[in-house]
């Protein structure tokens, strides 16, 4: 069985004002430099066989900051990559908020393709496909995945069996760990969704 550990990047200055996307040079501030180290601490009594990352500037150093606690270099997967938004990347969550596709994300997202960016079906079939061939490449490991919150939340509603229209249901907080275990046969399990290492969470 391969337990993949899929870790929301640490909070940048942007983080909950605007939504980044793949924009280039939005990196972690020592805020969130002391958020993925945290993280790296919970997680380091862990045995991590490999620690993958999304290759934009906040998911590769908060990637790198967790694999250093295990002697790992992280991997480039561009799998795990955050959703293309088109041309909403860059702009902020309250003048977004004020269109009317914007309701059509929160309500019913398997119809929402992002004006020259990427469909967010898609995005949830792309990320199924990475977690179940990084999950070949380790059948017996535990793997760290580092990604973005509206793929992590993809992944979680496909292993829940949830439609995908009640996406917006599941939250995904900055350096949260979601734990998912995936055997060579039988049924994948959702083990933690969210975790932030507060009482009672998995870690």
């Amino acid at each position: 069985m391969a337990r993949l550990l899929l870790i929301r990047h640490a909070p940048t200055d942007e983080t909950g004002k605007k939504l980044t996307g793949r924009l280039p040079g939005v990196s972690l501030g020592e805020t969130g430099r002391q958020a993925a180290q945290r993280t790296a601490d919970r997680l380091a009594d862990v045995r991590l066989d490999a620690v993958y990352a999304s290759p934009i500037e906040r998911t590769w150093e908060t990637a790198e900051i967790i694999a250093a606690s295990h002697g790992l270099t992280p991997v480039a997967e561009e799998g795990l990559l955050e959703v293309d938004y088109g041309r909403w990347s860059g702009r902020t969550l309250a003048s977004l908020s004020k269109l009317k596709a914007w309701w059509t994300v929160q309500m019913t997202p398997s119809r929402m393709t992002f004006p020259d960016g990427e469909n967010l079906a898609d995005a949830q079939r792309r990320i199924v496909s990475t977690c179940e061939r990084l999950a070949e490449a380790h059948p017996k490991g535990t793997i760290a995945l580092i990604s973005h919150s509206d793929i992590i939340k993809a992944a979680v509603g496909h292993y829940l069996g949830q439609p995908f229209d009640l996406f917006q249901r599941i939250t995904i907080s900055p350096t949260s760990v979601t734990v998912i275990d995936i055997p060579r046969r039988g049924i994948p399990m959702v083990v933690a969704v969210n975790a932030t290492g507060a009482e009672g969470s998995w870690r």
